[in-house]
């Protein structure tokens, strides 16, 4: 009855021990991935994480589906979190990978704004009126001519 007891009590901490948080720092985590032959596991694994979040990021800007909607936002959110203490952030990747995650960011950022540019411009092309596209090509022409006349 006692062993019961106490290999019973054993086995509840055990289980319960599952289901603790670790307290291993992410800092401390990554430490163990640095090695001098190239990515691990665990680097290739976190390069395969950052490249679905800048896909789903470029790829899924413009989306008009609800889900792929979603999947820009949450990329978005992550790219743009600053955080490093978990170990999968935005942050904590580019730093393990020994990318500058503000350098990145920014670049995607610019990414984003040249694409929502180039957007605006298809958009205004095609809402303008055929008589005014003629006007600012025979203004064009003028201009070329001028130039040339020079």
């Amino acid at each position: 009855m006692i062993v019961a007891a106490a290999t019973s009590l054993y086995i509840e901490e055990k289980v319960r021990s599952l289901f603790q948080a670790d307290s291993l720092a992410a800092h401390q985590y990554f430490n163990t991935l640095h090695r001098e032959d190239g990515l691990g596991p665990e680097a290739r694994l976190m390069l395969a994480v950052l490249e679905d979040g800048i896909s789903c990021f470029q790829k899924y800007l413009f989306a008009q589906d609800k889900g792929e909607r979603r999947l820009f936002r949450e990329a978005r959110d992550w790219i743009l979190e600053e955080d490093q203490e978990e170990p999968f952030s935005f942050e904590t990747i580019c730093e393990v990978l020994g990318i500058g995650p503000h350098y990145l960011r920014r670049g995607l950022l610019r990414w984003k704004q040249k694409q929502l540019a180039r957007r605006r411009r298809a958009k205004a092309r095609k809402t303008a009126s055929p008589n005014h596209l003629q006007l600012v090509a025979n203004r064009e022409n003028e201009r070329l001519k001028q130039q040339s006349e020079k």
